[in-house]
């Protein structure tokens, strides 16, 4: 395994917020993790990237121990994020924000930002705009590319759809394939569970801080407990929109959020 999430605990102060998780993400693969807001998936993601510290557990990377590793060191091993919210510099050019992805790489990094300008044209034309002057769509396009421009062996993507019309969310997620055919592995968190389990070859569900199920993407999305928790399956009146030990919130339905964050 490329990256491995072994018996993962996480705190926010007394708070559980994840409660012994296990996560492989194969080289080559996309996976993606699924559940209500809240469940903890934005804490996995943080705590991969070295921004939330574990209470328990080991994360490896590249057959190395990166448990204690320090964030910027994680980015030099080789994983990108591009996190929730995007994140932009919203007063620097879409070129400056790029070459911000690049900041711990020494070299020649020209390569990389004709390949991002290749993947995202929009960021071409509008390389000299200041980044916070554009739409959703291009700034999530802007914070993905940041991401690739660290050369990711493993690229992190947190809500890459979150408030984008639904044109650009097929855009989004078409070019998150090619960024995947082209060799990065992709672990995606998506509260679009339909589009997520799509693209992906593999998915976990996360419920309050733990994973209830995981199993190849294709299967989830003919599972009928994933289907009625997440994918607006009809339960009928009386039934309840569980996968796990504890009820799951229909997507779209309003939850509890993370206990720091407001998102899981």
């Amino acid at each position: 395994m490329l990256l491995e999430i072994e018996d993962v605990h996480v705190h926010y102060g007394k708070i559980a917020a994840l409660k012994g998780i296990t996560i492989g993400v194969d080289e080559g693969e996309i996976v993606t993790l699924i559940g209500a807001n809240g469940a903890g998936k934005t804490t996995t993601l943080k705590t991969i990237s070295g921004l939330r510290p574990l209470s328990a557990g080991r994360i490896t990377f590249d057959g190395q121990d990166i448990s204690r590793m320090p964030g910027h060191k994680r980015v030099l091993a080789g994983i990108g994020q591009s996190p929730e919210g995007r994140g932009i510099f919203p007063g620097m050019t879409v070129e400056d924000n790029l070459f911000m992805g690049a900041y711990t790489r020494k070299g020649d990094v020209s390569k990389d930002l004709a390949q991002v300008y290749e993947l995202f044209p929009r960021l071409a034309e509008r390389k000299s705009q200041a980044g916070g002057t554009m739409s959703g769509g291009e700034q999530q396009m802007l914070a993905i590319g940041r991401a690739l421009m660290t050369d990711p062996k493993v690229l992190l993507l947190d809500e890459p759809s979150m408030g984008l019309a639904p044109m650009m969310v097929q855009q989004i997620f078409s070019i998150i394939a090619e960024i995947n055919r082209r060799g990065t592995t992709v672990l995606l968190v998506e509260q679009n569970a339909q589009q997520a389990l799509q693209l992906a070859q593999r998915a976990y569900v996360l419920e309050t801080g733990s994973i209830v199920k995981s199993a190849p993407a294709a299967d989830l999305l003919d599972d009928p407990q994933v289907r009625a928790a997440y994918l607006g399956g009809d339960l009928g009146e009386d039934a309840k929109p569980t996968v796990g030990s504890s009820a799951a919130p229909a997507a779209g339905d309003p939850a509890e959020g993370d206990p720091v964050e407001g998102k899981g």
